[in-house]
């Protein structure tokens, strides 16, 4: 089944809900997804972004994000990045997309004002 710009997978939804709750359960602040699916040129369905005040929890929601997501989805993401400086954790789950910012690199890229044609839902 091919999915279209009104569709989304069954999985996806799932997928969405249980990112927001992993990184809501490591106490994760600013939690916002950003819907692109009336976006031709996203390169996801949606994006997740949060933040932490300091490095050792920006670690804590990513590792909580993919441990979740491995073991009760069995979904391991596509790529990962920035494990090394938690400045900035970005992992891929292909129709979705989460961002792990320390507090002061999410105000500086400011993803949503990028993003603002999707739909933006702050949680």
């Amino acid at each position: 089944m091919e999915q279209t710009l009104t569709t989304i997978k069954p999985e996806t939804t799932l997928l969405h809900q249980l990112i927001l709750d992993s990184v809501d359960d490591k106490k994760a602040e600013g939690i916002t997804s950003i819907d692109l699916t009336k976006i031709t040129e996203a390169i996801s369905d949606y994006f997740i972004i949060c933040h932490a005040d300091n490095m050792p929890q920006v670690r804590a929601i990513a590792e909580n994000v993919m441990y979740r997501v491995k073991t009760e989805m069995n979904e391991l993401p596509l790529h990962k990045e920035g494990l090394q400086n938690l400045e900035w954790i970005l992992i891929d789950y292909f129709d979705i997309v989460v961002h792990i910012f320390y507090k002061e690199k999410r105000e500086f890229y400011n993803i949503e004002e990028l993003w603002s044609d999707g739909i933006i839902t702050k949680y």
